[in-house]
């Protein structure tokens, strides 16, 4: 009977020290300090132009396009993006020479910023050109500012040539990564 009651003595002992040993006050203020910067990432614009239709135009201005670009009109947004970086890739497989723009217009119609690139016929590698925003870029005000992307294709070939390539076309793609400040 002796062992049985010094098992239970010992067993009582054992929980109430672990009970007491694993306790701690909970600092719930340590919230405050947080500080949280999620990296936001979002496609921008996708352009595709086939070789047909490029000689189609001729030499010369093919494409003009405005998309619409509203990621920073609400202050939100706008006052908590701390920077970011803008991903172009470019891929021709046609047998033109092609150049790119891309305005950044404010609700204006003003040009406030534009990237442009020269694209060499096929066999052209793959491009990615990265353009950064923020500390290190180009001012934020630029993205804060603009509420239109306008894209502009010329072609500097002919018209009549075809690139021997399956399919040939140029391609460009853009995305945004951005970092912000939730606090």
């Amino acid at each position: 009977m002796l062992p049985k009651f010094f098992k239970y003595i010992f067993s009582v002992l054992a929980m109430a020290f672990i009970l007491n040993a694993c306790t701690e006050d909970v600092n719930f203020s340590q919230a405050d300090d947080l500080e949280v910067e999620p990296t936001l990432a979002s496609s921008i614009f996708y352009f595709e132009s086939t070789e047909e239709v490029i000689n189609l135009a001729g030499s010369g201005a093919f494409y003009t396009e405005d998309f619409t670009f509203e990621a920073f009109s609400e202050a939100f947004v706008a006052d908590r993006i701390l920077d970011g970086v803008i991903t172009y890739q470019l891929e021709n497989s046609t047998s033109k020479q092609i150049d790119l723009e891309i305005e950044f217009l404010d609700a204006n119609g003003n040009t406030i910023d534009s990237e442009f690139f020269s694209i060499q016929p096929e066999p052209a590698p793959i491009t990615e050109i990265q353009v950064a925003y923020g500390d290190g870029g180009k001012s934020l005000d630029i993205l804060r500012n603009t509420r239109t992307i306008r894209v502009n294709g010329s072609n500097l070939g002919d018209d009549t040539s075809i690139s021997s390539q399956p399919e040939p076309k140029i391609i460009l793609r853009s995305s945004a990564a951005f970092t912000v400040k939730l606090q």
